[in-house]
């Protein structure tokens, strides 16, 4: 099932887009899982979600932890601690 990731403020900087639609693998449970798929798709990937980046997760619009739950179809925004206008 595709998920929507959405990237905001210095991380959609870093990969280079606000947001992609992806087949991720059904292996996945949390969202800290989601986030090492993500950072091992590309350079790019590795500088904005890397483990060393301090960085807060939504799924469904609604704030979650690294232990949150996933499942396929549910949209996931990556985003810094600090957001700005």
């Amino acid at each position: 099932m595709q998920t929507t990731i959405r990237y905001f403020a210095s991380v959609r900087e870093a990969v280079g887009f606000g947001s992609e639609t992806l087949d991720l693998p059904d292996s996945l449970n949390t969202l800290a899982e989601v986030r090492v798929w993500l950072a091992a798709r590309s350079s790019r990937h590795a500088l904005a979600l890397g483990q060393d980046k301090p960085l807060r997760m939504a799924c469904d619009h609604v704030m979650a932890g690294p232990e949150s739950h996933w499942i396929a179809g549910r949209e996931v925004a990556f985003f810094p601690p600090v957001t700005g206008g």
